[in-house]
């Protein structure tokens, strides 16, 4: 079994999970219509570097949920314009953008999106679906559109879409539910945060997991999240988990390297942080068991790894409690 599981992480670049009869979709989940059979549903990971610290081999956290001919960013950090560039979907495919928390890796690729629609002229509808606070987020990036609408595009007299116009936002949480196309998606809150449970801060700050029940295939993602009980609830049978991961001592190593006047308890705090609010390779495997997933394939990079070795040592880790199919996934890897 093991070494299936590295070939697969070495295949990783051209993986096709296949399609798994039942959804498993909990319960309660709105029932997904049908489709046409030729309609596929891929997930191509644009972006698999977890932030702060930027990495010239991996961009930050992004993905697309594709649906035919239709698109869905999940997560949104920096460079996922330039990414999208890469594959044959267009801007103008993308119908909604999803977003697990608002933490700047996941969220600064939205100013680009919304800028470059503007600069195109795409006037379909956009939404953006997200924890609390999202809509304070998207206000707050279009008001600072205003400076560059205003110095003008174009030729004079342009009829061009205002983007307030063009833009819908819809806040969510615990076991909110929602449809993108004929896909029907469900988010849990996960354990990305730490707020006591009905706190003040545990109202307004939210970390979600999703997951999206396309017609023939269940796919669920993670976020940013550290073991969760609801997390392994949501992804119960589902044909792909993506799932964040952290290797923590490289983690800190990388912190140190590009940090390097950082105080001692700063980095405490910051090694607590890891080791509560992210999943080792241990416990991407314990979500996988636990759940049942048909695949895993892991995301999230936090620190730069040094070799294929490396990625070969996760997957054993992983192995060593899961014993299904598993792949690190690189920058516009589709599964």
């Amino acid at each position: 079994m093991r070494s299936a599981l590295l070939v697969f992480a070495l295949m990783s670049t051209a993986l096709s999970v296949p399609a798994f009869a039942g959804t498993g979709a909990p319960e309660g989940s709105p029932a997904p219509s049908a489709a046409s059979p030729a309609m596929t549903t891929n997930w191509i990971t644009l972006g698999t570097m977890g932030g702060p610290i930027a990495s010239p081999e991996r961009s930050q956290p992004a993905n697309l949920l594709v649906r035919g001919r239709d698109a869905y960013l999940v997560d949104c950090g920096d460079g996922t314009v330039e990414q999208l560039a890469h594959t044959k979907i267009r801007l103008q495919q993308v119908r909604a953008i999803v977003l697990s928390h608002l933490h700047f890796d996941h969220t600064a690729g939205i100013a680009a999106v919304l800028g470059l629609r503007f600069q195109t002229n795409i006037a379909d509808k956009l939404t953006i679906y997200g924890p609390p606070g999202t809509k304070a987020l998207i206000d707050g990036l279009i008001a600072s559109m205003a400076p560059a609408i205003e110095a003008g595009y174009g030729l004079p007299d342009a009829q061009v879409a205002s983007p307030s116009d063009t833009v819908e936002v819809v806040e969510l949480t615990d076991r909110s539910q929602f449809r993108l196309g004929d896909i029907a998606a469900t988010a849990r809150q996960n354990t990305h945060y730490s707020f006591d449970p009905g706190s003040e801060a545990d109202k307004h700050f939210k970390s979600l997991a999703f997951r999206f029940d396309a017609p023939g295939r269940s796919i669920v993602y993670t976020g940013d999240t550290g073991p969760s009980p609801a997390v392994e609830q949501l992804a119960a049978g589902a044909d792909l988990l993506v799932s964040e991961m952290i290797d923590v001592d490289r983690t800190l190593d990388n912190v140190r390297r590009n940090t390097p006047n950082a105080a001692g308890d700063a980095l405490s705090g910051i090694a607590e942080h890891l080791s509560r609010h992210h999943l080792t390779p241990e416990q991407v495997g314990e979500l996988a068991r636990k759940a049942g997933v048909k695949s895993v394939v892991v995301t999230h990079m936090v620190a730069p790894m040094a070799s294929a070795g490396d990625r070969l040592e996760y997957i054993a880790r992983i192995g060593s409690v899961y014993h299904g199919p598993a792949a690190i996934a690189a920058d516009l890897d589709t599964f």
